[in-house]
């Protein structure tokens, strides 16, 4: 399935991982309890901007701030659109 959204200048579209559900204990987080994930999938990558190409390209895993970006949902699935300088690292 083709996603329909396609970023602008130096945005990216990042499908984030899903949160933790249990410890390493192997107890059971609540949803309440569960911290953000900082970690997720590239969806889709803007063209960039006239004197900064892209770095990150659709299928690369990165890692964020916790705070980064914008949540949005699209077709059921919880997506985030931030600037490629709120990306922290390639993974």
């Amino acid at each position: 399935m083709a996603l329909n959204i396609k970023p602008l200048s130096d945005r990216v579209l990042v499908e984030p991982a899903a949160a933790e559900t249990t410890t390493a204990a192997g107890i059971i987080i609540p949803d309440t309890a569960k911290e953000k994930p900082q970690r997720g999938t590239v969806v889709a990558v803007g063209n960039g901007k006239k004197d900064h190409s892209m770095t990150v390209k659709v299928g690369d895993t990165v890692l964020y701030g916790k705070y980064a970006g914008t949540e949005l949902k699209y077709d059921g699935k919880d997506y985030l659109i931030m600037r490629e300088d709120d990306i922290l690292a390639i993974i």
